[in-house]
């Protein structure tokens, strides 16, 4: 035990970076305190060890506030569904519950209250008339939202559900609902074997029907996923099979679910992460799981991380003063997925604001609005990046590079904090007078584009839960995005209209630049309040390279559901999409 404690301090401590292809032994070390197994094992050894890092840090106190709470999440199980795709009469299938997807025009009836659609009339033939009876019952007319179910033994399929689809369905976000519908009332039903169809699936192109069949894949996966690691008792979904019916079936509807497995797990995992209070993800948390995934998928990722002293010598000052107040040290991801085989012909950047808590700092977040109890959320950018290098190495893309980048950290208040009025120097060699600590997101940002643009990449996008303004200028379900390439701008909007995702150009407005003026440094870290979402993505060009095409996405809506008072793993299906494009 004493041995294995020892080389923790030593990876902690060292001032030499620590990279990850295939060593599990490594990977435990840097995950004891994220997964209770490991530190249950070591907990009691901490009383007798202190590590210090070489900027003279307590690491034994930095490790310890991570089990704040003595709160160990339980393990998370990702859905085990086993999906197919037939092409058979959905009155031969077998199983739990027949789910059918209608829209309003599906249920219209005749002069005899008889479906004019094909599909539910025989159904209904079928069930003696008691579909639509059930439907009428119930004023079930199709629109979203709404869902009927009926219990027959005497058919094949023990329930017949009807699921509203709205006065049509033609996009990735109906068809992914329908998905989510399906898998609440397999939950609410216990059901084990599901098929979906839908009632009029022949109005759709053959060349659509894969892309439908995926979103409902996904669908059912998001929805059947529930994030119990927190509660202290939580009940297993049964459902075990899905398939799809009246969609096509062989090869290519295959592989379009197989992405939509691996999209998935993506997503689920920036849910997980953005769900997981601060006092359990710290940033070596952040770090751990990181590491974690590069060496899941060590074929073709790999994970570089830099402690505190290590960006001292890049001269991270901007990042570093953002750090600077909190007991847990910051660690800055650099994940690289390098495709399997074939040469590589564009390299692209993905950066992630990782703030796992945000305080406000001495600008301290007070009084109505201020969401404090909720900035676990401030690090929904990092989510998503992760998520995206997740998915992406299970996908395995040929023709790409992809850099994935997070600089986490806390912002808190102590006396070696980040004062307002304080000037800071980014790495870049701009400097930066804060007149806002609040405005802190952008300062990490800042250094994390530097860093990224100088691993020679053609393109980048940084996603970040940066302002407030963006929520009240587009509402809680739209990111705003902020580019000065229109031709970037046209790429990540087909993505995210591919991944249902709903993004807004927005203005980058350079006579705002004045407000951001100062004049004792070369800028301030936040203008006024008009404008306040524009004026942050201008700071953020300020340390992109101008060769370099760059994005700035402001996620701060979507990033959490305030009526599930949950995370959405925003982001990832739109990254995916763009380096999919961008793939060959």
């Amino acid at each position: 035990m004493a041995a294995i404690v020892g080389a923790l301090g030593t990876t902690f401590a060292s001032s030499s970076s620590y990279s990850f292809r295939s060593s599990s032994f490594v990977l435990r070390k840097l995950t004891h305190f994220y997964h209770p197994s490991y530190s249950a094992s070591l907990r009691g050894s901490f009383a007798f060890f202190r590590f210090c890092s070489r900027g003279g840090k307590c690491m034994a106190h930095s490790l310890a506030r991570a089990n704040l709470g003595l709160t160990n999440p339980a393990p998370n199980e990702a859905p085990q569904i086993s999906f197919g795709a037939k092409d058979i009469d959905v009155l031969e299938w077998k199983g739990d519950l027949l789910a059918v997807g209608v829209t309003e025009k599906d249920v219209d009836k005749d002069e005899n209250s008889k479906f004019k659609n094909p599909i539910l009339n025989e159904l209904d033939l079928r069930l003696g008339g008691l579909l639509a009876e059930v439907s009428a019952e119930e004023d079930f007319t199709g629109k979203v939202g709404q869902s009927t179910v009926i219990r027959y033994p005497g058919l094949g399929t023990k329930r017949v559900s009807l699921i509203g689809l709205g006065q049509s369905a033609s996009n990735v976000a109906a068809f992914r609902g329908l998905g989510e519908a399906v898998a609440s009332v397999a939950k609410a039903s216990q059901a084990s074997e599901v098929a979906i169809s839908l009632a009029s699936s022949q109005e759709h192109s053959s060349e659509s029907k894969p892309n439908i069949a995926s979103a409902i894949a996904s669908g059912t996966i998001l929805g059947i996923f529930e994030d119990n690691r927190y509660k202290s008792e939580s009940k297993k979904s049964a459902l075990k099979s899905v398939e799809i019916i009246g969609l096509g079936s062989g090869a290519e509807v295959d592989k379009k679910i197989k992405y939509a497995q691996d999209l998935s797990s993506g997503i689920l995992l920036g849910r997980e992460l953005v769900n997981s209070p601060a006092n359990v993800l710290t940033p070596g948390a952040l770090a751990a799981e990181a590491t974690k995934i590069a060496s899941t998928y060590s074929d073709v990722l790999s994970a570089t991380i830099l402690n505190e002293e290590q960006c001292k010598e890049l001269k991270m000052g901007s990042y570093l003063g953002v750090a600077a107040a909190s007991t847990n040290p910051p660690h800055f991801i650099h994940l690289c997925y390098k495709p399997p085989s074939g040469p590589v012909s564009v390299k692209l950047g993905l950066v992630g604001k990782g703030l796992t808590f945000d305080s406000g700092g001495y600008n301290i977040k007070t009084g109505p609005g201020c969401s404090i109890d909720i900035m676990k959320i401030d690090m929904g950018g990092s989510a998503a990046v992760l998520g995206a290098a997740k998915a992406i190495s299970q996908i395995k893309p040929l023709g790409v590079e992809v850099h994935f980048v997070i600089a986490a950290c806390e912002n808190m208040i102590s006396g070696t904090g980040m004062r307002p009025g304080d000037i800071i120097t980014a790495s870049n060699g701009k400097t930066i007078e804060v007149n806002n600590t609040d405005a802190e997101g952008r300062l990490t940002l800042a250094d994390a584009l530097d860093y990224t643009c100088k691993q020679g990449v053609d393109k980048v996008i940084d996603l970040a839960t940066l302002t407030g303004a963006c929520i009240v200028a587009l509402g809680p379900s739209i990111a705003g995005v902020f580019t000065p390439s229109d031709d970037l701008a046209k790429e990540v909007l087909a993505a995210s209209e591919t991944s249902g995702e709903k993004l807004w150009r927005m203005p980058l407005e350079d006579s705002y630049w004045e407000s951001m003026k100062s004049s004792v440094a070369d800028m301030v870290n936040t203008g006024g309040r008009p404008g306040g979402a524009i004026t942050a993505a201008l700071f953020l060009k300020q340390f992109v390279d101008e060769k370099v095409q760059w994005m700035h996405i402001d996620m701060a809506g979507p990033v959490f559901s305030d009526k599930k008072r949950t995370a959405t793993g925003f982001g990832v299906a739109t990254l995916v999409e763009w380096i999919q494009k961008n793939a060959s």
